[in-house]
Order: C-alpha cells, then sequence, then structure tokens
C-alpha cells in the first residue's frame, strides 16, 4: 500500500529530498507544494545564475568551521551527505562540475538551468505531484496521520511531511510550526553588506582590495578576505562573512555599529610606519602620491593619503612624523562607522529557525513527533557565502529522504 510524503517548499532543499525519497520507494507518493509561482527559485538566481552548487571543503571538520550556527549539528549529517556525495550525485545525472580557484564549485555549463533541468527531470521521471501558489496555513496530527491545512481552505493528509520552506524572516510566519511544539529561534539576517553612504569611502566605488582583515569594534569578532567598496559601503566575502558571524550582534544593535579595517594584512601599524619611514631613505625625492605603496589601487592610495591630509606635492623626505603616524594608522586600522544593512545580491540567509535539540541531525526527523521532518534553511542552521547553505540543503534533503523511504519500508 502506497504513502504519501508531503514536501512544504519547492526550494532546493525540499526538491532533493522529495527527488530522492521517490527514487528510493516507490511505494511512495510525493506531493511538493510551493508557495510562489516558481520551483528552484534561488537556485535559479544563485552565484550571479551559475548556481554556487557547493564548496570543495572534503573535510568535515574544516566544512563545519563555514556555518555561524549549526556547526555541531552538522558534524554527523555531513559524515553521511558531504559535497563528495553531491557532486557524485550531479555527476550521475549528466551534470558536470568544475571548482574555481577560490574553493567554489560550479555547472561547467556556468548556469543554474542546468542544475534545475536535472532536478525537474528527476520529478518527472519518479513522478512527482506538483502544486504551485500554495501556502500552509496550520498543521496537525489527526490519528495516525499529517492533515495540512492550505490558505485556500483545502485540507490534505498525509503520512510524512517535511518542512523545507526556507528561512522567514519574521518570528510570527513560524506561527503554523511553532503551534505543533517547536521552539523558534527568533530569525535575523545573515550574509549582508555594510551601509555608510554619508562617508567619502563610497566615493571608490568598485575598487576591490584582495585581502583584508575586518574587525567589529568593542568585540572579538573579526574575519578576513577580498573587500569591496560600494557606492553604499562595503561588500564582499570578508563583510559578508562577518555579518553572519556577528548577525545577532550586529541585530541587537539595530546595525548602528564601528568597524575597524586593516587593509594591508601583512603589515600592522608598527611595521607600516617602518616602511613609510625606509621610503624617506629610499626615495626621498619622490613624490609620495606617485608611489602606490602596498600594491594598493593608485586611487585608494589617493583617498588614504588625502584622508591623512597628506597633499599631492609632498614628497618622501618631507614627510612629517605626525603625518606618517595618521597615515599607517589609516593603512591598518582604519575606522568606519556603519548606519545599516543592505542584502547581498541573492544570497539572502536567514539565522534563527527550528531549535536544532528538537530535531534528529542523521535523519532530520522532529524529535517531538514521529513522520515529521525539517531540511534546509527552516532549521537554525546557515553558512557563509560559497555554496555552504546549499550544501545543508543537499545534505538535510537526503538525509530526511532516506529516512522517509526506509521508514515507509518499514513499514
Amino acid at each position: 500500500m502506497k504513502k504519501r510524503l508531503l514536501v512544504v517548499g519547492g526550494g532546493a532543499a525540499g526538491m532533493f529530498c522529495a527527488v530522492n525519497a521517490a527514487q528510493l520507494n516507490a511505494n511512495l507518493e510525493v506531493v511538493v507544494i510551493e508557495k510562489s509561482l516558481k520551483l528552484l527559485s534561488k537556485v535559479k538566481i544563485s552565484g550571479g545564475g551559475r548556481c554556487n552548487l557547493t564548496h570543495a571543503c572534503f573535510s568535515v571538520s574544516e566544512l563545519v568551521k563555514h556555518y555561524p550556527r549549526g556547526a555541531t549539528f552538522l558534524k554527523k549529517a555531513f559524515h553521511l551527505f558531504a559535497p563528495t556525495n553531491t557532486i557524485e550525485w550531479f555527476n550521475a545525472r549528466g551534470v558536470q562540475v568544475k571548482t574555481e580557484d577560490d574553493g567554489r564549485i560550479f555547472p561547467v555549463s556556468n548556469n543554474s538551468q542546468t542544475i534545475i533541468n536535472c532536478i525537474l527531470n528527476e520529478a518527472a521521471v519518479h513522478n512527482i505531484e506538483i502544486q504551485i501558489a500554495q501556502s500552509v496555513t496550520d498543521m496537525n496530527k489527526r490519528n495516525n496521520n499529517w492533515v495540512i491545512r492550505l490558505a485556500s481552505g483545502k485540507e490534505l493528509s498525509t503520512d510524512f511531511v517535511l518542512v523545507a520552506c526556507g528561512g522567514f524572516p519574521k518570528a510570527e510566519q513560524f506561527k503554523w510550526i511553532k503551534a505543533t511544539g517547536h521552539t523558534i529561534v527568533p530569525p535575523v539576517p545573515s550574509l549582508f553588506s555594510f551601509n555608510c553612504p554619508q562617508h567619502p569611502i563610497t566615493e571608490l566605488m568598485g575598487i576591490s582590495l584582495p585581502q583584508v582583515i575586518i574587525k567589529l569594534k568593542g568585540t572579538p569578532m573579526v574575519q578576513s578576505g577580498p573587500l569591496l567598496i560600494t557606492h553604499w559601503g562595503l561588500s564582499g566575502p570578508a563583510v559578508l562573512k562577518l555579518s553572519a558571524w556577528a548577525a545577532r550582534i550586529l541585530a541587537e544593535n539595530a546595525y548602528q555599529f564601528k568597524v575597524t579595517i586593516n587593509w594591508i594584512p601583512n603589515f600592522h601599524e608598527n611595521s607600516c610606519r617602518e616602511r613609510l619611514v625606509n621610503m624617506r631613505t629610499e626615495k626621498p625625492t619622490q613624490k609620495i602620491f606617485n608611489a602606490t605603496l602596498f600594491n594598493l589601487p593608485s586611487r585608494f592610495w589617493h583617498f588614504m593619503l588625502n584622508q591623512a591630509g597628506i597633499n599631492q606635492e609632498v614628497r618622501w623626505a618631507d614627510l612629517t612624523a605626525k603625518s606618517q603616524n595618521i597615515l599607517s594608522r589609516l593603512l591598518t586600522a582604519f575606522e568606519l562607522d556603519i548606519n545599516g544593512k543592505t542584502t547581498f545580491k541573492e544570497e539572502f540567509v536567514t539565522a534563527g529557525g527550528i531549535n536544532l535539540s528538537e530535531v534528529n541531525s542523521t535523519t532530520m526527523e522532529s524529535k517531538l513527533h514521529k513522520g515529521l521532518y525539517f531540511a534546509g534553511e527552516i532549521m537554525d542552521v546557515d553558512g557563509v557565502t560559497g555554496g555552504f547553505n546549499f550544501q545543508h540543503a543537499w545534505t538535510s534533503g537526503f538525509l530526511a529522504a532516506s529516512h522517509i523511504a526506509s521508514f515507509n519500508e518499514n513499514g
């Protein structure tokens, strides 16, 4: 006798669970409910439309370090389904992938539609029923079945439920899940850029620094990596990582905070000052504006000189000790007031969700209710940018599918 799996959410985690559960057990009827008009919409726009599928991080102990929340929970899960398994799964279905220099993995086609087509083809092969433009308002258990009520008033009865509808930005959106007795960790945004629209540094929009160290002042929170100056402030991997790790602190401070930036991380303030002093001996007659030290972009170098009050005519021999000190501090401990945030393109991620202590980390089944499962961002798990959030989606979706399929077989 067939049993039914109802998947709430047609994103990466939900669809991956659906196709794998259907493949693993032919006696399972699978239905996917999606609130919007499109399936896999985040897959479509991720990685600039190329889909950053996962990351070339094949050590579980290293992989979990990229998750500000959920690292311990994911350790067991990743031992069962890791980036290697993701690559093998897509390869087996004709999708070849490539690894870029920074470790991000994309389909060779450089087109996210390749990933979407692969998953939708699996859905078609296994006769998965898709219902779009349907949102859930209530979920409860009657006898041995789950009953899902839709906004339309329609009710669906099912043996198993997978909730994989992504991260809700507002706590009240979790109401129908909270009604089952599950605890919700309050949601806050993660992965966002920093706004400082009135600061003159925004005049340098478009300039990218390959490696900086950025610190949240007054905390131990610090990250390194590339940084991009935008017309509204700061973005790039270093900023996004800091926003993720400090997500709750920044929310508590209403996104009003200070950062300090070392633009030349191979130097600290004293060694930077020594380098400037040496230039007075090495090139005393050279105009400082023509120097461009530390491999910095010339526009950026000129901006820093202006900030230090050093005009275009000053030569190294004429650089005062006071100016040396100011410039050294600007280059290694540049302080910036941040006022607000901006979502980084498609990388919107929410920290918070289902409390992980209430979910089995190897099956994704609720510890409170048999037959209820969670996958993806609906749980209090989030990763930094680079394919880590998708990897969690594939992993949690697959583990839920495996348990649902085997449980069904056992009866």
